[in-house]
């Protein structure tokens, strides 16, 4: 009779065979990427929170350097067409041809410019596929929230990334806490409101130079800080948006989530595939989620319109909300050097031009001395009426 038995082996390899620990492996590993995403998915379904002015850490230094919050790089056509085709992987991972297709849409622009307007970030840069290396390092520089030592170390290594591997090119959608600069390259909303996510959660700590720092070089934190991004990201849309907006938010955001769950604990397209299952999974109960929340998410709306109506109101009037009152002109400029002396250039510019009014106004004119006029020109009289300027 033949013996069917096993031979002898240790018990680990009996009971768990290679195949069954790689089974094992996957399952736990789904287990853990699901349950971390599957974390965020009440995020929508609570309230939102938004962010306020007063409730920032930012750089007085930083707020002095003026422009637009949001520019735009010029169309290079060939130059983003390398780009498009270097992005082609983000845009297979994610499943969506607007990923890093370096074409971003005025509409995608308006909505972060609402996101950064709702939640009150003034001091954050917006570059929209724009390669600016001296503006950035002028940035990192004056970003006083941030300390000397982080500043010039992983944020100067971030800069020299930025400028050796121009976003512009590679591509990669992200938010630079040491420069408080958002790189937007791709055309989807939803990924552009998680790096306002990141930008709104950096700006609150009162140490953002050490909280980047925890990122970069701790391993398995970078789920925290995407997961606070994401779940904020999804929030507002639930308030803010539509259901077509979150549901779209869902179906990119969680495989983008699963990517740094793959990073951390191996597998990543596992880990992508997982998260493109539990966000669609998650995005075929939006409809029904927000019409259970629609009473409460609109009262929250509405009353947030209504105190942003009122602070800017209370701003126009000069009237000040409690708490946020401003520091006199004098103050502030002798606490900020760069303010100090751009006062003192326009003081003697407004000084010179004072004179120059003065010395002007003091010249007599005869009025009965005839008017000169060069040959080839006819006067014109008074009583002909007004002149109407020519039009450039």
């Amino acid at each position: 009779m033949k013996d069917h038995r096993q031979p002898d082996m240790p018990d680990s390899k009996r009971h768990f065979p290679v195949r069954g620990r790689r089974v094992g492996y996957f399952l736990c590993l789904a287990i853990s990427i699901c349950g971390a995403i599957c974390g965020m998915s009440g995020c929508a379904s609570s309230a939102y929170r938004y962010g306020r002015a007063e409730n920032y850490h930012s750089s007085p230094e930083l707020a002095a350097i003026r422009g637009d919050q949001i520019e735009r790089g010029q169309p290079r056509p060939v130059l983003d067409g390398i780009g498009w085709v270097i992005g082609i992987p983000s845009k297979i991972i994610l499943w969506d041809h607007r990923v890093d297709n370096h074409a971003v849409s005025p509409e995608t622009e308006i909505a972060l410019a609402k996101y950064l307007d709702d939640n009150e970030l003034e001091n954050v840069k917006v570059r929209v596929n724009q390669y600016a290396p001296r503006e950035e390092w002028r940035r990192l520089v004056a970003n006083k929230s941030v300390g000397a030592g982080w500043r010039y170390t992983l944020g100067t290594l971030s800069w020299v990334g930025y400028t050796i591997l121009p976003g512009r090119v590679f591509g990669g959608d992200n938010y630079n806490p040491f420069t408080n600069t958002i790189h937007v390259y791709s055309d989807a909303p939803a990924l552009v409101l998680h790096e306002g996510g990141h930008a709104k959660d950096f700006s609150r700590r009162k140490l953002p130079g050490t909280y980047a720092a925890v990122y970069a070089l701790v391993p398995f934190t970078p789920l925290y800080y995407e997961a606070v991004a994401t779940g904020d990201a999804l929030k507002y849309l639930r308030t803010e948006g539509t259901a077509a907006d979150e549901q779209e938010a869902y179906r990119l955001l969680y495989p983008a989530y699963g990517t740094y769950v793959g990073g951390a604990f191996g597998g990543s397209l596992f880990a992508i595939v997982a998260g493109h299952v539990v966000g669609r999974v998650e995005g075929s109960q939006v409809p029904r989620e927000r019409e259970a929340d629609e009473e409460r998410v609109a009262a929250i709306r509405e009353q947030h319109h209504r105190e942003m109506a009122a602070k800017r109101s209370s701003r126009q009037n000069g009237k000040w909300p409690t708490g946020q009152e401003p520091i006199s002109p004098s103050e502030k400029v002798a606490a900020d050097p760069v303010l100090a002396q751009r006062s003192s250039v326009r003081g003697k510019r407004k000084m010179n031009l004072e004179a120059a009014t003065k010395d002007v106004e003091s010249v007599e004119i005869d009025e009965s001395a005839p008017i000169i006029q060069p040959a080839g020109h006819t006067a014109i009289s008074s009583s002909s009426g007004p002149v109407s300027p020519r039009g450039k």
